[in-house]
């Protein structure tokens, strides 16, 4: 990344005046600019541009910024349309504007707030994520926020819940205990908590289990669906346009049927129904349950149980507990 840097007269620490208005410097905030060949577009390189805008005595980046730059990279700083996001400055007190890319936040900021991450200012990723749960558009969109954090192990369950119990009377933080009672720590991407929201909220059933490994009588790993009713014996994938690829979706064919095969129904969402839930995939569930419902007689060739050398990955706190090599190894079907 390119930190900006402001006008110098000799042109060593920055460009001349006369070299900042030409075409090889870009103008990043007042006073501060990277050369044009520096891409904008770079999530990292929004962050740090903003960044040197911060005050000198106190603030940090917060929101989806902080959380990209502790290694959430899930948020990218685009909305749902694609729109790119402002950076957010938290800097509680009115020294700077807010201005085109950056937004300022003058809520109160304790310095336990504060934290420096790789050189950069930012809040605490609690703070960040409770930043972006308050201020988003509804429940669900702050469920799916708190999951993809969730994923990424830079916030847990219990931290989150801590610090939201600190924010009484703050704006927003209705929408944080929503997602609390409604999160994962296990969830793999975002799409899989819509579904997963769609099969609660919307189909009214109960809450499945989130990438909760299946395995054969004899100990085998059969797979890990997205979501999983245990008791009924149904499973639940999400296939984005990825699942679209002829090898790929050919694997899922054959995953689909030896779910089958074991006595376990299955049951998918596709990108497509992401807009209408219920009336597009909650039939579909309510279908796929009755007829796991009426196998439930049958054997079952499958179990939840897993043999004594698997490692559970399924909280923050296990996950954090890995080797760098237990993470590259048993985290790298997780959704980026």
């Amino acid at each position: 990344m390119v930190v900006p840097v402001r006008t110098d007269p000799e042109g060593k620490a920055g460009p001349t005046a006369d070299q900042a208005r030409a075409r090889a410097w870009r103008r990043v905030s007042r006073g501060l600019y990277v050369p044009s060949s520096v891409d904008s577009e770079v999530p990292e390189q929004r962050i740090v541009e903003a960044a040197a805008c911060l005050p000198a005595a106190y603030g940090g980046v917060t929101g989806w910024a902080a959380l990209r730059w502790a290694g959430a990279t899930w948020f990218d700083g685009r909305d749902r349309l694609g729109a790119p996001q402002p950076v957010t400055l938290s800097i509680m007190r009115t020294e700077i504007r807010s201005q085109p890319g950056i937004a300022v936040s003058a809520e109160r900021l304790p310095p336990r707030d504060l934290t420096t991450v790789r050189g950069l200012a930012t809040t605490s990723a609690v703070r960040a994520v409770c930043f972006e749960m308050r201020y988003c558009s509804d429940e669900r969109r702050a469920t799916v926020l708190l999951d993809m954090a969730l994923m990424h192990d830079v916030v847990s369950t219990d931290e989150v819940a801590a610090y939201v119990e600190t924010l009484n009377g703050w704006t927003g933080v209705a929408k944080c205990r929503a997602a609390l009672a409604m999160c994962e720590e296990n969830s793999w991407s975002a799409m899989e908590t819509v579904m997963r929201l769609a099969w609660t909220l919307d189909a009214g059933l109960p809450r499945p289990l989130c990438n909760r490994p299946v395995f054969d009588l004899a100990g085998r790993h059969v797979g890990t669906p997205d979501l999983l009713d245990a008791h009924a014996g149904l499973v639940g994938e999400y296939d984005g346009i990825v699942h679209l690829d002829q090898r790929r979706r050919g694997k899922d064919i054959d995953k689909e049927a030896t779910y089958r095969s074991l006595g376990l129904e299955h049951v998918t969402m596709a990108a497509g129904d992401v807009a209408s839930p219920s009336t597009t995939v909650v039939p579909r569930i309510l279908q796929a349950r009755a007829r796991a419902l009426a196998r439930r007689a049958e054997p079952r060739g499958w179990t939840v149980e897993p043999p004594r050398w698997w490692v559970d990955t399924s909280t923050v706190a296990a996950r954090r507990g890995l080797s760098a090599e237990q993470r590259d190894r048993l985290l790298r079907y997780r959704a980026s």
